[in-house]
């Protein structure tokens, strides 16, 4: 069956990019497969008709990773200019990453084209998934979705107390050290002899 053929295709692709993610030496080829995980995990979740988590993961996490990448780019403080210059090295696996990706969305849209049915169940005309989504993450899952918003909030807390460390180039108030300051520290008078003027 077509829909199994291409569900083993992208969970074979899922598998390789999430591992090359991890063991990847290089950031900008890591991010890259990062970004052709999240694209072929929302294709399977188009697949099992559920719309809007692949749109979320797609608009939420794409668009995150570019912004986890910043933060690596500041905390690893990599130099700009040398990314710059790997650019054109980087290209050709940017161009099979999207090439992939390509196949991909174009694969599931293709699917009706095609003359691929796919088994689903029966549902009323008034059926919503991102309804059906809200009600079963609200009810069954609630308590293991407060404790994912926990992490995440710690998460992004340790993220910022780690970009916030003290640097030789920049200037900063010492706030102790003001509050500390007492008023006959701050100006000293000196007697000096007068000066006749000539």
């Amino acid at each position: 069956m077509f829909e199994t053929v291409v569900f083993y295709v992208f969970s074979a692709v899922l598998l390789v990019a999430a591992l090359r993610t991890i063991t990847a030496r290089n950031p900008v080829h890591c991010a890259l497969f990062l970004v052709l995980a999240f694209f072929t995990a929302a294709a399977i979740w188009l697949l099992l008709r559920a719309e809007f988590l692949a749109l979320t993961l797609v608009v939420v996490y794409v668009g995150a990773v570019m912004v986890l990448f910043l933060f690596v780019v500041m905390m690893l403080d990599i130099n700009l200019e040398r990314l710059r210059e790997g650019f054109w090295k980087n290209l050709p696996l940017a161009i099979v990453v999207g090439g992939v990706m390509a196949f991909e969305m174009v694969a599931v849209l293709a699917q009706r084209t095609i003359g691929a049915s796919l088994r689903t169940r029966p549902v009323p005309a008034d059926y919503s998934n991102t309804k059906e989504l809200g009600r079963v993450l609200y009810t069954q899952y609630a308590y293991a979705f407060e404790i994912a918003a926990v992490i995440l909030l710690v998460a992004i807390v340790a993220a910022i107390a780690l970009t916030l460390r003290q640097r030789k180039d920049t200037k900063g108030q010492n706030i102790a050290k003001q509050l500390a300051a007492r008023p006959k520290e701050r100006v000293r008078l000196v007697s000096m002899p007068a000066e006749k003027d000539r």
